[in-house]
């Protein structure tokens, strides 16, 4: 008899692994399937996204700052880089990282299994190893955590070399001369933060009005501004349409939003849009569970399908696409199995981090959208150029802005650009769910000198009480 679990995740990225850990700290029987080549845990976020990412921009960030020690002081002659280092360097992470998810796995007693996962009846879930061989798994609940995959871009299709995709640029053996990047989502600006910083001609194209499109307008502006600056090439508003490549780099020509012809030529082309979620060969056509029209698997607030024990989250459903969120949602799924008191999750309130430079990060309503919302908006704002600390930094782009409402005071969104963005956005988060006052916030005494006062200033300006400006 096969051995039954009470919980079964398809997937050990950062959805899966987490609700697995948190299932077995609550005395469920836990196992999770992943297919990953060598046994690797962690999922797109660990492999192959988020951590490998954020590797690359920092090195990258680093050799900026090297470039400019001399105003400290501080000299380096014949400054360089070694590109197989720092590829190295991300590829240890990576692979330490992993090495921690699989040990959280022998910690917390989860059965982890390294195959192909297919729901095959109620309950009931064959692995496909490597090798072949196939075992059954029972299991009373089954978690969906498999992901996302890069979407194929009609005409626009990879391979590997002067055309890449997500996946493949994090293994380019060599720093490009010059970048042709579509798309100004997180993952191109951040790619373009990273080439541009070790000296690739770089040109992001979007085919919306603004870059990072679901930032706050003014969060748009001054980030094209830094790119621009910083000698990235910002268009906007161009539908590309073909792409053709030669011996010496490749030529993407399509429309601006006013029908003229444009063109832009490369040595390399980023396709930085588009993914889907993975449910291919899972065996849904067994069970009951809806899948929508965009390839999302249907939900209620709980994580809940349409088939009975069987739930999902993560990349494939329609929440936003995010580590931290699908962390969550496995955690909500886990804790209401084991009988906990759980309330879904509260959307507005799921902070939006991208690592390109400066950075951004968000949550909450943008100033546009509270304003759709009917809300008599109230909006304080503070530049880092007037921050102390950000001087010291040598990183004065960017501001902290709130948006709150004129009734209650209350504080709906809070939007930064500029150094730490992704770590000061905490604050806003825990007194965002502590549906704190833009007055409250102000009057939170913060340490100086510190980006942080950022925040506190922004939010005196909401009543025009802004001290250092």
């Amino acid at each position: 008899m096969a051995e039954q679990f009470d919980i079964t995740i398809i997937g050990a990225g950062p959805g899966g692994y987490v609700a697995a850990v948190r299932g077995a700290q609550l005395g469920l029987k836990v196992a999770i399937i992943e297919k990953e080549k060598d046994a690797k845990l962690g999922g797109t976020c660990g492999l192959r996204g988020c951590i490998p990412t954020k590797a690359l921009l920092q090195s990258a960030h680093l050799y900026d700052k090297a470039g400019h020690f001399a105003e400290h002081g501080i000299k380096i002659e014949n400054l360089g880089y070694d590109w197989a280092q720092v590829q190295k360097r991300k590829s240890t992470i990576v692979d330490k990282n992993a090495a921690g998810v699989t040990y959280l796995m022998k910690k917390n007693k989860v059965t982890v299994f390294n195959g192909f996962g297919k729901i095959v009846g109620k309950g009931k879930i064959e692995v496909t190893k490597a090798d072949g061989k196939k075992e059954t798994i029972e299991t009373k609940n089954i978690i969906i955590a498999t992901g996302s995959v890069v979407k194929p871009f009609p005409g626009f299709e990879t391979d590997g070399k002067q055309v890449v995709n997500s996946d493949q640029i994090l293994e380019l053996d060599r720093v490009p001369k010059s970048m042709i990047v579509m798309g100004s989502g997180a993952v191109g600006v951040e790619f373009a933060s990273v080439y541009a910083r070790f000296g690739c001609q770089t040109t992001v194209v979007e085919f919306m009005p603004r870059i990072v499109p679901v930032e706050d307008e003014e969060v748009s502006k001054e980030l094209a501004r830094s790119f621009k600056k910083q000698g990235i090439k910002v268009e906007t508003g161009i539908k590309l349409e073909k792409l053709t490549k030669s011996k010496s780099g490749v030529k993407a020509t399509g429309k601006n939003d006013k029908g003229a012809e444009v063109s832009f030529e490369a040595e390399m082309f980023l396709v930085a849009v588009g993914r889907m979620p993975f449910l291919e060969g899972l065996g849904l056509e067994n069970t009951k569970v809806k899948v929508s029209e965009r390839g999302t698997v249907e939900v209620n607030e709980y994580c809940e399908t349409a088939e009975p024990g069987i739930f999902a989250i993560g990349d494939v459903i329609a929440t936003p696409w995010l580590a931290h969120l699908a962390s969550k949602e496995g955690i909500l799924v886990v804790e209401k199995l084991a009988g906990k008191k759980v309330e879904p999750i509260n959307m507005r309130l799921v902070p939006n981090c991208t690592y390109c430079d400066p950075e951004v990060a968000s949550v909450g309503l943008t100033e546009a959208k509270a304003r759709e919302e009917g809300y008599d908006v109230k909006v304080g704002k503070f530049p880092f150029s007037a921050s102390g600390k950000a001087r010291i930094l040598g990183e004065t782009d960017g501001f902290v802005k709130i948006v709150s409402e004129k009734k209650y005071d209350e504080v709906l969104g809070v939007h930064i650009i500029g150094p730490h963005a992704t770590e000061l956005l905490a604050e806003a988060c825990v007194a965002m769910a502590l549906e704190t006052t833009a007055d409250e916030l102000g009057r939170v005494i913060h340490a100086h000198p510190t980006v942080s006062e950022s925040i506190m200033e922004a939010a005196e300006g909401v009543h025009d009480l802004t001290i250092h400006m």
